[in-house]
């Protein structure tokens, strides 16, 4: 018998990690890090580098591979199976419904299924240890400074890119996401003493209502849940010296659920509120809908619940002045 001696590695968790950790109960996962660390190394052949910072769902460290490659190996903190899942938004959080293991196990599904389109590649992952090695990526849009219109065009590709059937896949679906939506917006509206006013709350309950309605599995494909500059990088060995607008973005971290693709573009109608002021804000999604030959009524209400879940979350959490913007908004558009 052969002993396998495992060393012990040194594994910077960034504190924002770590504070997300000890909220869950995983302070046992935060202690076994570097075990599991050594462990990865010696079964997928990497050796680990610096952790990188701004993550708040995973510890994410740069690897080489023994080929030389370079990558990325990412640690999910593990969840408690009744903890919601608050995913990435506009520079920080958004909203979403993913618990327990399946957290993990849905974005290697939607990793898997897409296998490089419009999205990070995967090369290894361990659902039950929520672990995964992926491809290494460049800087994101938002550290480029992508000019808006340059950017949606990009995550629109990135979006169409990324979607793929769902038949047959065991996720949660397009009318669980609206539904949880609804009641999330109208916990955390009382829960604030009412932010943003009660013809806003109403009208994106309603637009849930008609989202969750309009479900149908047979049409439902894999959504990345949370496209933005934030989670789309450029490919690592790009030229950053010419313009952006000729780069190919990859998206990161999907959330991974079954629903008709106007949701994700529905993210889209979410961000840049003031730019989405400065002109006629169905506009648009008619712009989307232009582009992807989607409905632009489907993409203008994700976008309503969106807005007003995110601005609500953000407002609730002290991410500001984006919460503000958001609800705000949301207001004068529920208003006309």
């Amino acid at each position: 018998m052969v002993a396998i001696v495992y060393v012990e590695v040194v594994i910077e968790v960034p504190e924002v990690v770590r504070n997300k950790a000890v909220s869950c109960g995983a302070e046992a996962w935060l202690a076994a890090i570097p075990d599991l660390v050594a462990q990865l190394e010696q079964e997928w052949s990497f050796t680990v580098g610096p952790v990188f910072d701004g993550g708040t769902e995973a510890v994410v460290a740069t690897a080489v591979l023994d080929d030389g490659a370079e990558a990325v190996v990412k640690l999910l903190v593990p969840r408690r199976s009744d903890e919601p899942d608050e995913s990435d938004g506009p520079d920080g959080p958004g909203t979403d419904g993913a618990v327990g293991a399946a957290f993990a196990e849905r974005e290697i599904v939607a990793l898997r299924l897409a296998d490089g389109r419009g999205c990070v590649r995967l090369y290894r992952a361990d659902e039950a240890r929520g672990a995964m090695l992926l491809e290494r990526l460049g800087p994101s849009m938002f550290d480029l400074g992508v000019p808006f219109e340059d950017r949606l065009i990009a995550l629109t590709d990135a979006a169409m890119r990324f979607w793929q059937p769902a038949a047959g896949l065991d996720l949660p679906t397009g009318e669980a996401k609206a539904r949880h939506l609804a009641t999330t917006v109208v916990e955390r509206w009382e829960r604030l003493d009412h932010p943003c006013a009660e013809q806003t709350v109403a009208e994106a309950v309603a637009c849930a209502d008609r989202r969750a309605n309009a479900h149908k599995n047979a049409h439902a494909v894999v959504v990345h849940g949370d496209i933005h500059q934030w989670n789309a990088l450029v490919a690592y060995d790009a030229d950053l010296d010419g313009d952006a607008a000729g780069l190919e973005f990859k998206l990161i971290d999907p959330d991974g659920f079954a629903a008709e693709p106007e949701y994700d573009l529905g993210i889209l109608m979410r961000e840049d509120p003031l730019e989405l002021e400065l002109g006629e804000p169905f506009d648009r999604a008619r712009r989307l809908a232009d582009r992807t030959g989607l409905d632009a009524d489907a993409i203008w209400e994700w976008g309503v619940i969106e807005r007003v879940s995110t601005g609500l979350l953000a407002t609730e959490i002290g991410l500001q002045p984006v919460g503000r913007q958001m609800l705000e908004l949301a207001d004068r558009i529920a208003a006309t």
